[in-house]
C-alpha cells in the first residue's frame, strides 16, 4: 500500500489548472531527497532532442506532458487499477542535458539512470527524442542485457547518419545491441512502416534475431495476437518498453517530428500497452512528442495517457 505522501493531488482538492504541475500531480522527489529510497516508480523528464535529424521539438515535451498530465485521475477506467495506491510513485524531475554537447548529454543521462537503478526505482520516462533511450539503457543494463518491446513506425537500427555520425534518433537500438545492452533475440519491434532509404536496418534485425512486426502484419493479426507474441518473445526476463509516439497514426498524434501515415488509432495505442500485463518491465519511456507541432495539446494528452497505461501495468506487476 502506497504511503499517503505519494498520493497525487486530487482535482477535488485543487483545480487541475492550478498549482505547480508535476507528472500526474505527484510529489516531486529529487535524487538527493531523504525520501528517494521510498520511491518505487519514478516519473522522469528527458528534455533533450540532440539526436533529431529533421523536425525538432521533443526537448520541450516533458514540460507539456507534465501540464497535460494534470488531467490523469487515480483509477484506470477499464481494469480498475489504482497505481498510486499500489506503489509509491513520484516525479523525480528532469535529467539536465547539455544542449551544446551531445556526448556530454549522453553521459549525464547514463549517470542519472545508473543512480535510479541503484536506488531500486523503476523509471518511467517522458522524452525527448529516441536517442534518449540509449543512455537510459546504459544506466539500467550495465550488468546484463535486457529484452525490449518497442512500439514505433521506425526500427531505429541504422548504423550511422551523415557520414558516420553514430548517435541520432535513428541509431539507438543498433548501438544498444552492439554494446550488449539488449538481447536481440528478446527484442520485438511493432508497427514498422513508411518509405525507406534502403533495407540496412531490416537486414541488421534479421542478422541478429530481432523480430520486426510491420504495420501490415499488425492489422492482419490484431492487437491480441501480436501482443501475445510480444509477451512470448520477452519471456520472463527483465524487459524495457520503448514507445515512440509516431507508432500512432498522425491523424491521432500529429505532434511528432517524423510522422508516418497508416498507423494505429488512439484506442489501439492504449490496447497494446494493456497487452503488456505480466511482462517483467524494469523501465519504460514515451518519446518523440514535439509540442511545436502539437498546437492543440492532443498529442501530449495521448502521450500521458499512454504513460498512465504503462504505470498501471508496472504498478500491478510490482504489487503481485
Amino acid at each position: 500500500m502506497s504511503d499517503d505522501f505519494f498520493q497525487p493531488v486530487s482535482g477535488f482538492e485543487l483545480p487541475r489548472f492550478a498549482g505547480v504541475p508535476t507528472f500526474m500531480r505527484l510529489p516531486h522527489v529529487g535524487l538527493d531527497d531523504p525520501r528517494i529510497g521510498e520511491v518505487q516508480v519514478g516519473l522522469i523528464g528527458a528534455p533533450w532532442d540532440g539526436g533529431t535529424t529533421n523536425r525538432p521539438g521533443p526537448r520541450h515535451a516533458p514540460r507539456q506532458l507534465r501540464d497535460l498530465s494534470t488531467m490523469i485521475r487515480a483509477q484506470h477506467g477499464v481494469t480498475g487499477v489504482r497505481p498510486f495506491e499500489l506503489v509509491n510513485c513520484a516525479d523525480l524531475g528532469d535529467v539536465g542535458p547539455n544542449p551544446a554537447d551531445l556526448n556530454d548529454s549522453l553521459k549525464r543521462f547514463t549517470r542519472f539512470y545508473t543512480r535510479v537503478r541503484q536506488e531500486g526505482i523503476l523509471p518511467l520516462t517522458a522524452g525527448g527524442d529516441h536517442l534518449c533511450t540509449l543512455p537510459i539503457l546504459r544506466g539500467l543494463a550495465a550488468d546484463r542485457p535486457l529484452g525490449m518491446i518497442h512500439f514505433d513506425s521506425h526500427t531505429d537500427l541504422f548504423h550511422s547518419y551523415f557520414n558516420g555520425c553514430m548517435y541520432t534518433h535513428g541509431t539507438p537500438f543498433r548501438r544498444s545491441v552492439e554494446e550488449g545492452l539488449l538481447d536481440p533475440k528478446r527484442v520485438v519491434m511493432i508497427g514498422i512502416r513508411g518509405t525507406a532509404y534502403d533495407s540496412e536496418d531490416r537486414d541488421f534485425a534479421a542478422s541478429v534475431g530481432i523480430r520486426v512486426i510491420t504495420i501490415e502484419e499488425f492489422f492482419e493479426r490484431g492487437v491480441d495476437d501480436v501482443m501475445a507474441e510480444a509477451r512470448a518473445i520477452a519471456g520472463s526476463g527483465e524487459t524495457y518498453v520503448s514507445y515512440d509516439i509516431d507508432f500512432i497514426d498522425p491523424a491521432f498524434a500529429p505532434g511528432t517530428g517524423t510522422p508516418e501515415v497508416g498507423g494505429p488509432n488512439s484506442f489501439q495505442a492504449l490496447q497494446v500497452v494493456r497487452g503488456l500485463d505480466g511482462v517483467n518491465i524494469v523501465g519504460a519511456d514515451v518519446v518523440e512528442v514535439s509540442p511545436p507541432f502539437d498546437p492543440s495539446g492532443g498529442t501530449a494528452w495521448l502521450g500521458v495517457s499512454i504513460m498512465f497505461e504503462l504505470l498501471c501495468v508496472m504498478a500491478a506487476n510490482l504489487a503481485k
